[in-house]
């Protein structure tokens, strides 16, 4: 009686079992319903920054720009870089604009080929 060591069956076994739980999950997402009753809703957009404080804003930054940073501590340099870096984050998010990145618009590309 010959005993066979190959490891065949112990894989076959564990590629039927990864195909089955792969199936499992990703079924669920591709079979998704969409429920159609919904009452579409209205989406209210942003209000662009008051001019007077996007000026505002942009005289403190220049303001910085002039100043001579080599007479300031570290810690005053440190605050100013925060200052500016929160200044230029109020301006972007208020400026009301959709920003893609190039991994995203790559994700689109290859989702609109696949389902068109």
């Amino acid at each position: 009686m010959k005993h066979s060591t190959s490891n065949q069956p112990i894989i076959k076994n564990f590629t039927i079992s990864l195909m089955l739980i792969g199936t499992t999950f990703f079924s669920n997402i591709s079979h998704a319903t969409v429920d159609k009753r919904t009452t579409p809703t209205s989406v209210t957009p942003l209000k662009p920054m008051e001019k007077d404080k996007e000026s505002a804003y942009l005289v403190r930054l220049n303001e910085i720009n002039a100043m001579d940073k080599s007479k300031l501590s570290h810690a005053d340099k440190k605050a100013l870089r925060k200052e500016v870096r929160t200044i230029k984050s109020e301006l972007a998010a208020n400026n009301g604009g959709v920003f893609l990145s190039v991994g995203a618009i790559i994700i689109i590309i290859l989702l609109l080929i696949l389902l068109l």
